[in-house]
């Protein structure tokens, strides 16, 4: 005979979550009870808590679903099989979501920070962040961190009573300071820049790194850019080749790839638990506070293991960031952007009529800053046919 696990049939409510967050999580979790709250006063769920309704507010919006068409390094029309910015921003979710159970924190914060660390990127990824940023050089420049932040304060509109998405506090402070080599946007001062992030945001910033060592690796084997043979001479990457081999040395080289692919983020994973767990412990954490307090960040690798990360970023951007058909979508990007915007420049005209309208309140590149950094890879690329090639419909 099945019994039923509890006591009677009910639905639990956000205050039964809440006390199950204050009896399960790590004390230096962030609870969603604790939260500093949203910019405009909403009241609470029955039965969903803050973070997961961040969660599900950035799942639903339109920034959210254009990341399916948003370049991570190969534009769409190289073909299917490569990763884009949504596919990458789920791996991230992943990643995040089963080192931040293993440690005890916030699974749900992390979620959503993850979600959102790259809602506010441009088309065509860092090349078309690098465009946009030299076009803004006079009202500030573009920065994609500061942009995600603005779509879910600003540029979203799902509800009659603001403008946003009006996600938590912490969420947000997670947008902000996302991490990377590549992100390191200046914070604003609600966000208390003098502080370290919660431990959630820390997850997702190493999560980041993670995914895209990893699926970058393999996205670039898939394209025929860097080559196994070439990658003899990475350390990380030779440990676990010999491994595979001596564990099946019968298995075909798709399948060798897949497991090595697998094994390298299981590895970094497990070093950064192992790391993370021994730095709490040795810093003597027991409570967020702790953590905002510290002069670094605790979420981290081992040195052994950052040393092997680097030998592994620097052979990808050798051989594969550098490779000259990666440099050439690249320039096209930067091309495509800037002239689409010098075009909405000489002609605001030719802008979209919701754009115009917007032209009340903002300065004419603002708008067209925030129009550009909207658009898909694709939708950018049917733009330009639009503008350009005079026997394309507009």
């Amino acid at each position: 005979m099945t019994h039923f696990p509890f006591k009677s049939i009910h639905v639990l409510s956000c205050r039964d979550c809440e006390k199950c967050e204050e009896k399960f999580l790590a004390p230096y979790a962030v609870k969603s009870r604790k939260s500093r709250g949203r910019t405009y006063h909403e009241e609470e769920h029955p039965y969903r808590m803050a973070f997961q309704r961040d969660h599900d507010r950035i799942i639903h919006s339109r920034a959210f679903r254009r990341l399916e068409y948003k370049t991570q390094v190969f534009i769409y029309h190289e073909g299917d099989y490569y990763r884009t910015r949504l596919t990458h921003t789920i791996e991230v979710a992943q990643i995040s979501a089963c080192i931040a159970r293993a440690l005890g924190l916030n699974e749900d914060l992390c979620k959503a920070i993850a979600l959102a660390h790259d809602i506010g990127h441009t088309p065509f990824g860092h090349a078309g962040e690098k465009a946009l940023n030299d076009l803004m050089k006079d009202e500030g420049g573009f920065e994609h961190n500061r942009h995600g932040l603005r779509v879910v304060e600003k540029l979203e509109k799902r509800y009659p009573d603001f403008d946003g998405l009006n996600l938590s506090w912490e969420v947000k402070e997670g947008i902000i300071k996302h991490v990377t080599p590549y992100d390191n946007a200046q914070c604003p001062s609600q966000f208390e820049p003098e502080k370290m992030p919660a431990l959630e945001s820390q997850v997702v910033n190493l999560s980041d790194e993670i995914a895209y060592n990893s699926h970058d690796m393999d996205d670039g084997i898939t394209a025929g850019l860097i080559s196994e043979k070439g990658l003899e001479k990475v350390g990380l990457w030779m440990e676990i080749h010999n491994a595979a081999k001596k564990n099946n040395p019968c298995m075909d080289e798709k399948h060798r790839k897949y497991q090595m692919i697998r094994t390298l983020i299981n590895c970094q994973v497990t070093d950064l638990l192992e790391n993370t767990v021994k730095k709490l412990r040795k810093m003597e954490i027991s409570s967020v506070e702790d953590v905002r307090n510290q002069d670094e960040c605790l979420v981290s690798f081992s040195a052994g293991m950052q040393i092997k990360n680097k030998s592994l970023k620097e052979f990808l951007t050798r051989n594969m960031y550098s490779h000259y058909r990666v440099k050439r979508m690249t320039a096209k990007a930067h091309r495509l952007l800037k002239q689409l915007f010098s075009t909405y420049i000489a002609s605001p005209g030719q802008l979209p009529h919701g754009c115009q309208a917007k032209l009340e309140s903002e300065s004419l590149r603002r708008v067209i800053c925030d129009y550009i950094a909207g658009m898909t890879d694709r939708f950018a690329l049917d733009e330009y046919q639009k503008l350009f090639d005079p026997s394309e419909k507009v």
